[in-house]
């Protein structure tokens, strides 16, 4: 292997990333001429058919806004949060011989802190999705 030269060290371009750069050009200005050419020859009809709703060809009926209870939000962060963690440990596994101890400490600690998050979640409620007794009489009261 040939020593690497003090200009070719600090040069800003990497062997490869030239095509790159030039690809990535190209991409854009052809995403760019297509935006313009659809926004100048497309049709500028405005009527009350365009400005509907477009739900698979079903007129839609009712109000749009949906109140759900903030528990199903809880759940779907939940969900993602608990999803991203089953993709790191998946990640783990799949490269747990080159990582050796470390490797099993790091994810060991990752997993401590995500048992804590699910304590906490658990203990302010989070978890109780449903109807409770302590919510039941206040409803009733009212």
């Amino acid at each position: 292997m040939s020593p690497v030269s003090e200009s070719e060290l600090f040069s800003p371009w990497v062997p490869g990333l030239l095509p790159l750069v030039i690809y990535a050009v190209m991409v854009l200005g052809l995403v760019a001429v297509l935006l313009f050419l659809a926004g100048w020859l497309g049709e500028k009809k405005i009527g009350l058919e365009k400005s509907r709703p477009y739900e698979s060809g079903i007129v839609p009926t009712g109000p749009a806004l949906l109140n759900y209870p903030v528990p199903f939000y809880l759940v779907a962060v939940f969900f993602l949060i608990f999803d991203v963690e089953a993709v790191y440990i998946f990640s783990w596994a799949a490269a747990f011989e080159p990582l050796g101890w470390y490797g099993w400490l790091e994810i060991s600690l990752f997993i401590t802190i995500l048992i804590f998050g699910l304590v906490y979640i658990w203990r302010k409620g989070g978890l109780e999705w449903g109807p409770t007794a302590t919510n039941t009489k206040h409803k009733t009261s009212c």
